[in-house]
C-alpha cells in the first residue's frame, strides 16, 4: 500500500494530479475539493493516497488530508460505492459533513454527489452507522448528534420536521437540537435552533 506521496506537481487538472517522485510521475485521481490544498505546478506537495488494485490496472487516489483518506476508505466499504463514487462524494461533501449526514440519517445529503441516487444514499447511511463516532462537528460529538437523531420522538421529532420544512437539512436540524435542552416545547426548540443556525453556530 502506498500511504502518501511527496513530490513536485508536474501536471494538474480538476480531478487529476501528476506528482514526480524520484523521477517517476504518478497519476493520482483526486476529489475536486482537494484542488485548493494542492500546490501549484512546479511546487512540492504531499497527498495521502489509496491504491486500488484491479486485474487490469493499478489506480491511485489522493487526498489533501488524512481525514479525507480515512473517509474514502470507509465509504468504499459500502457495497455499490467504488472509488469513483467515493471521489464524487468527497467532491460534494467534506469528511465532517459525511459523518454528520450518516449519524443523523440524512441520506439526501449524499444525492448531491454525481452518480449517487436515493437508493445508494440510503445504503450508505445504513451500512456506515456507528463508523464515525470519534468525529466532532461544530463542537458537538457525532455520538451526541446520533443519539439526538435516534431519539427523535415527540417534540424533537416535530422540531426536526419543522426545520426541514423550512429548508434546512436533517443534518443541520440534528446538530442544532443536539445543543439544546430537548425537554423544551416544540416552538421553543424551533426558535432556539433557528437562532443557532442564523448565528452560524451550526
Amino acid at each position: 500500500m502506498i500511504h502518501s506521496l511527496t513530490g513536485k506537481v508536474i501536471e494538474k487538472s480538476l480531478d487529476e494530479v501528476v506528482i514526480s517522485c524520484g523521477g517517476v510521475g504518478f497519476l493520482v485521481s483526486v476529489p475536486q475539493t482537494a484542488q485548493g490544498a494542492i500546490a501549484a505546478v512546479g511546487e512540492e506537495t504531499t497527498l495521502y493516497t489509496y491504491l486500488n488494485v484491479k486485474e487490469d490496472a493499478l489506480d491511485l487516489y489522493g487526498f489533501a488530508t488524512k481525514a479525507e483518506q480515512r473517509t474514502f476508505k470507509i465509504l468504499t466499504t459500502v457495497s455499490g460505492v467504488g472509488p469513483k463514487a467515493g471521489l464524487a462524494i468527497l467532491s460534494a461533501l467534506s469528511p465532517d459533513r459525511i459523518a454528520l449526514a450518516v449519524s443523523s440519517g440524512d441520506y439526501k445529503a449524499f444525492t448531491a454527489a454525481q452518480g449517487v441516487g436515493p437508493k445508494l444514499a440510503q445504503r450508505i447511511v445504513l451500512e456506515l452507522k456507528g463508523k464515525f463516532t470519534d468525529t466532532t462537528v461544530q463542537g458537538v460529538s457525532i455520538e451526541d448528534i446520533s443519539h439526538t437523531a435516534a431519539a427523535a420522538t415527540g417534540n424533537v421529532s416535530q422540531a426536526i420536521s419543522a426545520l426541514v420544512a423550512l429548508g434546512y437539512t436533517q443534518s443541520q436540524a440534528a446538530v442544532a437540537l443536539s445543543k439544546l435542552d430537548t425537554g423544551s416545547d416544540v416552538q421553543t426548540l424551533i426558535k432556539q435552533a433557528l437562532r443557532l443556525i442564523a448565528g452560524g453556530k451550526v
